[in-house]
């Protein structure tokens, strides 16, 4: 498909949406490429700041994690530690959280599904500022449409990578499941936030994470 067109297209949407985060008290940004998402990240975490995150592929895939771990930043990665749980609790009194979104709709909703719970929690409160690194490929019409998303798309591939035994790695759809190794334990939907800057989502014109 011709990128132009691509490109065209989600720099349209993408208008949309960032209008309808900064109706939510939330802010929105634009980047053509990662590497513009991977400068933008940057400018918005200062030097010397303590960042977690959750499991954020997108923060990988834009080179945001690895820009952490060689830069002058106190990085705080779980996959590093022994101590998973000291890791996700760090969380909460952090000064960046990194994140993405399972889904989002076009007016500016952000929807996301956890097993552990941590990256949805910390989300919701806790850190001073959260960072969201967003493709394109996760924006949806409405929020029916993103529950969908997060359920059937989002939800089975993460449990594949995760590799762990829940009908959804079997069928590619969400079987409403209560195995004990469902990641479908909390859902969180943030239609507005109270705390203005607080969260800040770099829209992505690619295709990134799940």
């Amino acid at each position: 498909m011709n990128e132009e067109i691509i490109t065209k297209r989600n720099t349209l949407l993408a208008k949309k949406v960032i209008k309808g985060l900064e109706s939510r008290n939330m802010k929105g940004y634009w980047a053509e490429s990662k590497e513009e998402a991977l400068k933008l990240a940057l400018e918005m975490i200062p030097e010397g700041s303590t960042v977690t995150m959750g499991g954020a592929m997108s923060a990988h895939e834009i080179g945001l994690v690895q820009a952490l771990k060689e830069g002058n930043y106190n990085f705080i990665d779980r996959d590093e530690m022994e101590d998973k749980r000291a890791a996700m609790l760090a969380a909460y009194d952090a000064d960046v959280f990194l994140s993405s979104t399972n889904a989002m709709t076009e007016d500016g909703i952000l929807v996301n599904i956890d097993g552990n719970s941590n990256r949805v929690s910390a989300i919701a409160q806790g850190p001073k500022k959260v960072v969201m690194i967003v493709g394109m490929n996760k924006v949806c019409s409405d929020v029916d449409g993103a529950l969908k998303r997060a359920r059937n798309v989002a939800a089975p591939m993460n449990a594949q990578r995760f590799d762990i035994v829940t009908p959804c790695t079997q069928t590619g759809a969400c079987m409403n499941c209560k195995s004990m190794d469902t990641i479908c334990c909390q859902f969180l939907i943030t239609r507005f936030s109270r705390h203005e800057g607080r969260i800040n989502v770099i829209l992505v014109n690619d295709n990134l994470g799940f």
